[in-house]
Order: C-alpha cells, then sequence, then structure tokens
C-alpha cells in the first residue's frame, strides 16, 4: 500500500512539472525576438507580471516567491487523469474572470450605457488624428495585376471582348505566366491546351480564336513577356526589331535551350551552321531576357536577422561572450500581489487564482534566466572550441558535434540542440547562425581531423583557378584535392560541388574557335 501511494506521488509531481518543464525548453528555443513577443504577451496574459521601470514599487524577492517556487499537491484522485486536473484548473480560471467581468459590469454599469455627445473639437482632433495615421501608413506595393489592369484603362475594345481579357487577366501568375485555375506555372505548357482548359471555367461560352484574341491584347502590355503560355513564348515576345542578334536569338529560343543549358554549343554550331563566335554573342543576349517578367512586382519580405550573442575580442586576444537582450522587456512579479495572496481574509477563488498567476510568472522568470545561462554556456563553449574560426577565418573551422558541448557544459543534447537552434552570433569575423560552427570532418592524409566545411572552400579555390577552356571534372577534383592533402571520394566531391550550386565541367566551359 505504501509502495502504490509513493508510486503515485511520483507520477503526479511528474505529471504536474511537465508543463514547467516545456516551457522551459520553449523558451531556450526561442530567439531573441521572438522571446520579446511572448514577454510582452504574458505581460498582457498574466495580472501579476509588472514592467520594471525606474521608480517602481519594489518587486518580490526570492523569500517571497518560495511557496511558489514548486507546484502545490493536486487530490490523489485527480492526479490519474492529467485530463480531469487540466479542465478543472481551467473552467477555475473561467470562472474567475467571469466573476470579474460581474463585477465590473454592476459597478460601470451607468457609466457604460451612458451616451456622450462629442465636442466639434474633439470630433476634429479624432479626424485629425486618423487621417495623419493613415497619411503615416505605408502604402501596399502595385502588384502585377494593378499594373496590368490600369493599362487595360487605355485600351478600347467591344465588352465582350474587355470582359474576357479581365477574366485572362486572372490567371496570370506572379512570375507573368499564363496559368491553368489552380495549378502552378508549367513553362512546356503548349498554348492552345492551356487556352481551352482556362475557357472552359469562363462564365459563357467562348471559342479559342476569341480567347487567341483577348490573350494577344494581354501580351502587347508591359512588362514584355507578360502573359506567355511557356517559356520559349515569353523569350519571344520580348524580342523586338532593336534587338541585337534578333534572328539568332529566335533561332536559340525555337530550338535550342536545351542545348544552351548544358552547354551544348558544338551541337548547336553543327545543327545551324552558325559560328561559334555568333552563337556565344546571341547567348549572352539572351541573358538580358526575362524569363519571369512579373518578379519584379512580387513584394519580397527582407528578413532581418537579429544577433542573440556578441562575440568581441578584448586586448588580451581571449573572446568575450555577451548576450544582446538588454533591451527586452525587463519583468518582475510586484511585492503587493504577494500580499494580497497572503490575505487571511482574501476570497478563497481569488486566492487560487493569485496562487496560479503568481506560480506562472515565477516559472517564466526563472526559464529566462535558465536561457540566458544555457545560452551563455553553450556559446563560450562552442568559441572556445572553434578559436581558429575566429583567428583565421571560416576555412580552418574544426569538426564539432553537438554531443561535445553537451559533454562540456554537462546538459543533454537535445538541450544544446535547442540553445542553438534559430539564435544568430555577431563574431569580429562576421554575423553566423550558431549551427554554422557545427559540422562533421574527415582525416587529412597526415591523420588530422578537418571539417567538411573546410573541404568545401577548398573545393571553391581549386574551380576558381581552373582553366575554363578546360574545367576539372568531377574526377580531376578528387586528385586535386587528394595532392593537397584532402582525400575524398567522388561521390563526395559531386555532392559538394552540386551544394555549392557549381555547374558541371561541361557547362563550366568556355568555348573558343
Amino acid at each position: 500500500m505504501r509502495l502504490d501511494t509513493t508510486m503515485s506521488q511520483r507520477t503526479e509531481q511528474k505529471m504536474i512539472l511537465a508543463p514547467r518543464m516545456i516551457q522551459s525548453m520553449e523558451i531556450l528555443q526561442l530567439p531573441i525576438m521572438a522571446l520579446q513577443e511572448r514577454i510582452e504577451h504574458e505581460l498582457e496574459e498574466n495580472p501579476v507580471l509588472e514592467l520594471k521601470e525606474n521608480g517602481d514599487e519594489e518587486s518580490a524577492g526570492a523569500d517571497d516567491l518560495t511557496e511558489f517556487s514548486e507546484p502545490a499537491e493536486a487530490p490523489v484522485d485527480d492526479a490519474a487523469d492529467p485530463q480531469k486536473e487540466l479542465v478543472i484548473d481551467d473552467k477555475g480560471d473561467n470562472e474567475q474572470d467571469f466573476d470579474r467581468l460581474l463585477e465590473i459590469n454592476e459597478d460601470w454599469a451607468d457609466h457604460f450605457n451612458e451616451e456622450h455627445r462629442p465636442s466639434v473639437n474633439r470630433v476634429s482632433e479624432e479626424g485629425d488624428r486618423k487621417h495623419d495615421a493613415m497619411a503615416n501608413m505605408a502604402s501596399r506595393p502595385q502588384s502585377l495585376q494593378d499594373y496590368l489592369s490600369d493599362q487595360l484603362a487605355f485600351i478600347d475594345g467591344p465588352p465582350e471582348q474587355m470582359q474576357l481579357i479581365r477574366f485572362l487577366l486572372t490567371h496570370v501568375d506572379e512570375n507573368g505566366y499564363l496559368t491553368r485555375p489552380g495549378q502552378r506555372t508549367d513553362m512546356h505548357t503548349p498554348r492552345a491546351e492551356l487556352l481551352e482548359s482556362i475557357a472552359q471555367s469562363f462564365d459563357q461560352p467562348v471559342t479559342l480564336e476569341q480567347m487567341e484574341e483577348a490573350l494577344a491584347v494581354i501580351q502587347k502590355l508591359d512588362p514584355p513577356g507578360v502573359g506567355a503560355c511557356n517559356l520559349e513564348e515569353c523569350l519571344l515576345l520580348q524580342l523586338t526589331p532593336e534587338t541585337p542578334h534578333r534572328e539568332v536569338l529566335r533561332v536559340l529560343i525555337q530550338s535550342h535551350l536545351e542545348d544552351i543549358r548544358h552547354n551544348r554549343l558544338p551541337v548547336i554550331q553543327k545543327k545551324t551552321g552558325l559560328e561559334l563566335a555568333v552563337i556565344q554573342e546571341g547567348i549572352e543576349a539572351l541573358k538580358h531576357l526575362n524569363p519571369h517578367p512579373g518578379a519584379q512586382f512580387t513584394a519580397e519580405s527582407v528578413q532581418y536577422v537579429v544577433p542573440d550573442i556578441a562575440v568581441e575580442r578584448t586586448e588580451a586576444g581571449d573572446y568575450e561572450i555577451r548576450l544582446l537582450d538588454d533591451w527586452t522587456p525587463n519583468i518582475y512579479i510586484s511585492r503587493r500581489y504577494i500580499d494580497m495572496y497572503r490575505d487571511k481574509g482574501a476570497d478563497p477563488k481569488a486566492k487560487e487564482f493569485l496562487k496560479r498567476k503568481i506560480q506562472s510568472a515565477h516559472w517564466l522568470i526563472e526559464a529566462i534566466e535558465q536561457r540566458r545561462n544555457t545560452l551563455s554556456r553553450v556559446t563560450k563553449a562552442i568559441i572556445d572550441h572553434q578559436r581558429s574560426f575566429l583567428d583565421k577565418g571560416p576555412e580552418f573551422i574544426e569538426p564539432l558535434k553537438m554531443q561535445q558541448i553537451a559533454d562540456l557544459v554537462k546538459v543533454h543534447v537535445t538541450t544544446v540542440s535547442r540553445a542553438v537552434d534559430d539564435k544568430w552570433v555577431q563574431t569580429p569575423r562576421g554575423l553566423f547562425p550558431l549551427k554554422r560552427f557545427f559540422g562533421g570532418g574527415t582525416q587529412t592524409a597526415s591523420g588530422e581531423e578537418v571539417a567538411w566545411e573546410t573541404i568545401k572552400q577548398k573545393l571553391l579555390d581549386i574551380i576558381a583557378n581552373e582553366d575554363k577552356n578546360n574545367p576539372l571534372s568531377d574526377e580531376d577534383l578528387v586528385n586535386k584535392l587528394a595532392e593537397t592533402g584532402y582525400p575524398v571520394a567522388r561521390r563526395t566531391v559531386t555532392k559538394y560541388r552540386k551544394m555549392l550550386k557549381i555547374p558541371s565541367s561541361r557547362q563550366r566551359k568556355v568555348w573558343s574557335e
């Protein structure tokens, strides 16, 4: 019987601690901007949390929060059913909040029901404020659809045709291509097939000839190439009488786009009879055409990276770690809420409500402090290991696994993973994600450990200095790396070349007569 009771208590404790542990892990994983949002949200949701400012009342000390450090024991009957306990807690909060709303409604009923007639000046002030707010709002960037619709205002056509043109415009995607309803752009879709598919969704019968005429109007709009059904048509629409090497371009676009992609210039030369120099000039002119004419109207959201940690070099040549969280909201639990909870005459429901909120706030503050401590220790261990990276450059990065850092800091490897997830560090060498410092490696010919990042950098250097008239094959790259002391397999070279977006030797070849 005693054993059963002990096991029940352990199960109960594990169950109650779970939310605290989950919260701590969530806080650790948050980058600095997300942490700020989380704190601001908690400030709105938890009335016992206060924002620390100069002149504020004294915050609750460690002694005041001792009784809130551990959760109160739940009834044994409820401990066996976590869902039941959760429902009871949730209901308690809702009932308490509902009671508070009722009290507010009764106390302020007259004020809520009283109608106030604003003065003329007040109306004017409100209008000015709204006008200023609207004037300062960022305007929505013009979309491709807006731009094309504006141009239709200068086109005078039969109402039926204009209706069909506007309908077709709704099927022009963000890149400027005509697409099937609900489908993505297919660069190789036949024109007639695409138009017939779109015509089926028009609200009245329409012939393929009418569709062709409507599309022809759209394809004369700006930007050049808009309304194309495939890549070939998009490029051809951009050719004008003033386009250099126009006829050569037309031949290349209509018959040799795949050969150009694989740099098969001798094949083009053999099939067209054109001189190699002319083909190269045509390809150079082709690069000035836009395969995505509508992309310029796509609003790209610029992602700003805010570092969580700064690594600074001291005069002695060491590196110091500094968390960049000084500007995050500084929160505390006001002592007056502790006093309200300890008031013996307080309503039991109010005391229970305060206890949960104080406990939740206490856990949050502890989780934030734990995040700072863990992030500092993990970052310091990483920087100590990767000193060569900071002293000499990224090519001197050392192989490093998260388990190594976990062993040094004496935490679980998942804690290290959460600590470095989506975190950025500002170093004298630049801004890097913390995950950048981790990676496997291999042994050099002399038996030394070398990171794969170093191999990649060496691969880039070799290809940058190769003879472009006779570029190195992957097998040649394997031999070159081996000569410099980095024995790697051919499949590894091919893998990293593709990861670095380096074309094959054939595609890198520069043809000359």
